[in-house]
């Protein structure tokens, strides 16, 4: 048993276990030689009075007096007693004569559901339509480079899914009295991942160290018994009397009473097959929009102070204004990053945002979207999300023949085409061209645009610098549409397991791991 010790602040300058263990020893009215371990469990950064910027510390240590007389001790403020939540995996099990459960997809919630069903020993078959990370790698830098686009190993397909070409952010709203989310964050550490995870507020991984650790996870759960075939596109559910009874590929046909659908958010031609097999589905709201460039500097005085910012890691940052159904905020916020090219159907361009571990680009660029729903599309129509996304995808490839087209802010305000950049260059993974952004969305998106940027602009002041670099469009930022599932996490289908992000229950590395992670709990009980 521990002691919890939250609100411990420590100067950035000053930043070291040694610090740390004489602030606790100080708060507990102990010895230093009484603390027999420290550990963090959790670090932030303090800077709503800057240029006073803390670093905020939350830390479990142990002591050799009893904990419980600490705990009495009336003058002591902000301590607990202290238990780790600790997920315990189901092991030992087998699938005694059962059909092997098939999973379909290999992004973040395809690959935990595949770990914990290895785990439990019921040997999940987990396919893939685009390939190994490294070969997607490959493809990837290739696209960057040239333009040619290979629709089934992109920025959005392959392994790992969209979230391993981006900024490998790990933070999550999902709270969880179960241990999962730590489950997932000691996961990404056991194969690969720097362990400051673990207790960071805003963890990341980076597009560049994800890459290794997803690919050993797959292997981790091919040596637990399961298996996973890359470059195979499930074409068909197999479904008689209202039950899965296998999956059809292009390759084969796979006999199995068990699939996690766990297909992400961009797989419209699956979604297609879906809605014509006659699984339930619903369109839902969702938001576009623009990525935006500023220096990272300029986010970092911003944040920090200009004192903090010299030392202090590449700031991020979150903003969001609501006035009606028209919410706007920031998403997918990339420090020290680079706009991607995102695209993943031919003839249509969608941008995202990617940082390395390192954060070290000249510029922070973040997603600016605005809600769009009934207004964009009939809400009845299960796939009439998907072909606004198409049609607003569909203009921002025309204007630059498939390069991401960007604009200055000042020139977006002013309804006119960009000619140069002013005192920084955007930076970018993907060709890039000046265009008027104006007229891709519909007059009202815009105006919600522009009066969210112009309130955020009171938050930071100078986000509406006139040389602030939009790109188009940032329009994969969640699913466009939810398949129903019940408490047992099935499909009215029974066997399918519709899960994360792509079926509507995520939004993000973590909360796409968790659901997937929930979803292999449902199929080993009904098991």
């Amino acid at each position: 048993m521990s002691i919890r010790i939250d609100q411990i602040k420590i100067r950035p300058e000053n930043d070291s276990r040694e610090a740390l263990l004489s602030e606790a020893a100080r708060r507990l009215h102990i010895s230093e030689k009484d603390i027999t371990d420290l550990s963090v469990v959790k670090k932030s950064i303090d800077a709503r009075k800057k240029p006073d910027v803390f670093l905020l510390y939350q830390l479990a240590v142990s002591v050799r007096v009893n904990e419980q007389k600490l705990l009495k001790n009336h003058h002591i403020k902000n301590i607990s007693i202290y238990q780790k939540k600790t997920y315990k995996l189901k092991t030992g099990l087998s699938l005694n004569g059962r059909k092997r459960p098939v999973i379909v997809g290999l992004g973040p919630a395809g690959l935990f559901a595949g770990l914990v069903l290895a785990e439990a020993g019921l040997e999940p078959l987990i396919i893939e339509r685009g390939k190994p990370a490294a070969e997607r790698r490959e493809d990837v830098e290739h696209f960057f480079r040239t333009g040619v686009l290979k629709p089934d190993s992109n920025v959005q397909f392959g392994e790992g899914g969209a979230g391993t070409f981006s900024d490998g952010k790990l933070n999550t709203g999902v709270h969880d009295k179960n241990g999962r989310n730590h489950f997932v964050l000691e996961t990404f550490v056991k194969y690969g991942a720097p362990s400051e995870i673990l207790f960071e507020a805003k963890p990341h991984i980076g597009t560049d160290r994800l890459i290794e650790v997803v690919s050993e996870i797959r292997k981790a759960i091919i040596e637990k018994g399961g298996e996973v075939r890359f470059n195979t596109k499930m074409t068909e559910l197999c479904v008689a009397g209202g039950q899965i009874t296998g999956v059809k590929t292009d390759k084969e046909t796979i006999d199995t009473d068990t699939v996690i659908l766990a297909i992400g958010h961009s797989a419209r031609d699956t979604f297609r097959t879906l809605y014509e097999e006659k699984i339930p589905m619903t369109s839902k709201q969702f938001a576009m929009g623009f990525r935006i460039e500023h220096p990272q500097s300029f986010i970092n005085e911003s944040q920090y102070g200009k004192k903090a910012a010299s030392y202090l890691p590449a700031a991020p940052y979150k903003l969001a204004y609501s006035k009606g159904e028209r919410g706007v905020y920031s998403f997918c916020m990339c420090p020290g990053g680079y706009v991607v090219n995102a695209s993943s159907e031919p003839g249509h361009l969608a941008v995202n945002g990617m940082s390395n571990y390192g954060r070290d680009s000249a510029n922070a660029n973040s997603a600016i979207v605005v809600a769009v729903g009934a207004g964009e599309y009939d809400l009845n129509d299960p796939l009439g999300a998907i072909e606004y996304q198409r049609s607003i995808e569909k203009k921002a490839y025309d204007l630059c023949n498939g390069k991401i087209p960007q604009q200055l802010y000042g020139d977006f305000k002013a309804d006119k085409e960009s000619s140069s950049f002013g005192d920084f260059e955007s930076l970018t993974k993907g060709e890039h061209s000046f265009a008027n952004l104006r007229g891709i969305y519909s007059p009202e998106i815009e105006q919600a645009f522009l009066t969210g940027m112009e309130e955020f602009d009171k938050r930071i002041h100078g986000f509406t610098r006139y040389d602030a670099i939009l790109s188009g469009v940032e329009s994969r930022t969640s699913s466009p549409v939810r398949i129903p599932r019940d408490e047992t996490f099935q499909s009215v289908v029974r066997g399918l397991y519709p899960c994360g992000e792509g079926a509507g229950y995520a939004g993000g590395i973590t909360s796409a791991a968790i659901d997937g992670i929930k979803v292999a709990e449902a199929v080993i009980n009904e098991l």
